[in-house]
């Protein structure tokens, strides 16, 4: 038997830090200016191009892997937001036992920024971290975010659904691998435990169950997420295809 060792949330999180930059989240008092919430992110693009969260996330995805349709783009920033997501999510029901309420309205992002995403919450409200539970990990991330995440992209950008939760998966099998590395390398065997049995879960849950095979903490998806139509880009580690198509653009679309 596992001993599960759980510690209640700190304001500064502070736990997740040890784990690298795709599972830090700021809290409240960090940032310097005003940003837009993820719920401005997700709702309809105001008349002003400046003031669209989104539209300037594309654009910055766009510009600086040099995509040669912003779909591609989309999908990209898209994957990058959800590794943040899970990754926050994931490590903090591993080390915490509970995770903080990430309602969109709480959730600042800089759409600006560099890569991994920065995330500021504004209050660390504490919440449980079962997988399926009505305040659990499923709906503070695939039906919070993700679901209108994905609507947004799609009806903006005409980015297929299937890709897009192709991509939720593989954020979630990215950031639940680099979990159980650093809950291995530091003898952490409770928190390793718990992120495969959480992914375990939320692997089942029906937007996620087809996205992909898994084997242990490998993870190979049924979708691709375009980025080999990037110049000079490949295939990702769990694409679904060996190497780059030579088909139509739009073969890989869904």
């Amino acid at each position: 038997m596992v001993l599960l060792l759980f510690v209640d949330l700190d304001p500064d999180l502070a736990a997740l830090r040890p784990l690298g930059g795709f599972f830090v989240l700021h809290t409240a008092g960090e940032t310097l200016r005003p940003l837009p919430t993820l719920a401005d992110t997700y709702g309809a693009p105001p008349s002003d191009p400046q003031g669209d969260p989104l539209g300037l996330r594309v654009r910055k995805v766009a510009n600086a892997l040099h995509a040669p349709e912003p779909r591609i783009a989309a999908s990209i920033a898209q994957q990058g937001l959800a590794a943040r997501l899970w990754s926050v999510t994931l490590g903090c029901a591993a080390l915490y036992g509970r995770v903080p309420d990430l309602d969109p309205a709480l959730l600042r992002w800089d759409p600006e920024g560099s890569a991994p995403d920065d995330l500021w919450l504004t209050d660390v409200r504490p919440l449980p971290a079962d997988a399926a539970a009505p305040t659990g990990l499923a709906d503070a991330v695939l039906h919070a975010h993700l679901e209108p995440l994905a609507a947004a992209l799609h009806s903006r950008y005409r980015v297929a659904t299937g890709l897009l939760w192709g991509n939720a998966g593989s954020a979630l099998a990215g950031a639940a691998r680099q979990l159980d590395q650093w809950a291995r390398a530091h003898r952490r065997t409770d928190a390793a435990a718990r992120a495969r049995a959480l992914t375990e879960e939320l692997f089942a849950h029906p937007l996620l169950a087809d996205t992909g095979t898994r084997t242990g903490t490998v993870f190979r998806r049924r979708s691709c997420c375009l980025y080999y139509r990037v110049p000079g880009g490949g295939v990702c580690g769990d694409c679904c295809f060996p190497r780059p198509p030579r088909s139509s653009p739009r073969a890989t679309s869904g």
